[in-house]
């Protein structure tokens, strides 16, 4: 089990595991990296841990939410500006990648980046330059570029939201953050963890779970992820410090979660769990023709929660 000081970055589910080691060999280079997924599901925070384990640990960090940022901002922001560029610059800004020189710059929700952005940004990544806003000069800066998104970019280049260029010198290595649904065990293992911080933070004795509490949370989709959950102990924390939280004691959306309809009806004769999956997983293959990408989707499943099947069943 990963032992971050980030309670985000607690896991012991393969897909999560697996996605933190890959993550700790990229880091030791300056490869640019995406992290695909959906919201709240820590990518600023996994970022981060890239960052704190690269050799430019000692330099800033510098994270960009682009769908926070003004449009008319967007490049002065990023790039920065000389005085008198523009009405109201009345002093030089030396920008975002300036200040991450030598370090790292993260750019979260990278999808929602106006396409003539994305045309400098491409030159600075190819080149290394950019032009501050208002400036004949060009400047440079030594900065590792880490990127994040919960859209599927893919689609945005094919509907033309999205440079294509841009696209692949970004998709050198993806990395699909598993949502919180998707890591078996770890909300059994979060909560606490969550809770105790919360308690010290607030100063209040930390409330426990009953199991059918417990149950009840494991089997909810959590469609806000970590940041759902972090707010979920948050209010029970102050609602209930000290007591033993019961199933009633859970918000309405979690204890009248939807009865899951059933797709696939077991014979009451039983079946053997394993030889099913082992079929399953080399159906999908079949299918895709060895692609484990597409073997992967067919199955709703990560990547790396595929191959850690695959190697499980020694099919690899």
């Amino acid at each position: 089990m990963n032992k971050s000081s980030n309670y985000e970055l607690l896991g012991k589910s393969p897909e999560f595991e697996a996605l933190l080691r890959s993550l700790d060999i990229a880091a030791v280079t300056d490869v640019t990296l995406i992290l695909t997924g959906e919201s709240g599901t820590g990518k600023e925070l996994l970022a981060h841990h890239v960052h704190t384990r690269s050799r430019r640990n000692g330099a800033p960090f510098i994270a960009i939410n682009c769908a926070a940022l003004p449009e008319g901002l967007a490049e002065s922001e990023l790039f920065g500006h000389v005085k008198g560029a523009f009405t109201g610059a009345v002093a030089d800004n030396p920008g975002r990648i300036s200040q991450a020189e030598g370090g790292t710059l993260f750019l979260d929700e990278i999808g929602e980046m106006s396409l003539d952005i994305q045309a400098k940004l491409l030159r600075f990544l190819e080149s290394g330059e950019f032009q501050p806003v208002g400036s004949l000069k060009q400047r440079h800066a030594d900065v590792r570029l880490l990127a994040a998104t919960n859209a599927d970019l893919r689609k945005k280049v094919e509907d033309g939201s999205f440079r294509e260029d841009l696209y692949y010198r970004l998709n050198i290595i993806p990395f699909h953050v598993p949502a919180l649904r998707e890591r078996t065990g770890d909300v059994e293992l979060l909560i606490p963890e969550i809770t105790k911080r919360l308690s010290e933070t607030y100063s209040l004795p930390a409330p426990s779970y009953s199991k059918a509490a417990m149950d009840c949370l494991k089997r909810y989709a959590w469609p806000g992820n970590i940041r759902e959950l972090r707010n979920l102990c948050e209010r029970m924390l102050i609602l209930f410090n000290g007591r033993e939280i019961t199933d009633g004691n859970l918000p309405r959306e979690i204890r009248h979660q939807q009865t899951k309809r059933w797709t696939f009806a077991l014979p009451d004769s039983g079946i053997k769990l394993e030889e099913l999956e082992q079929e399953l997983l080399q159906q999908a293959l079949e299918k895709s023709q060895g692609n484990q990408s597409k073997a992967a989707r067919i199955l709703g499943l990560t990547r790396y929660a595929f191959i850690y099947r695959l190697k499980k069943y020694q099919l690899q």
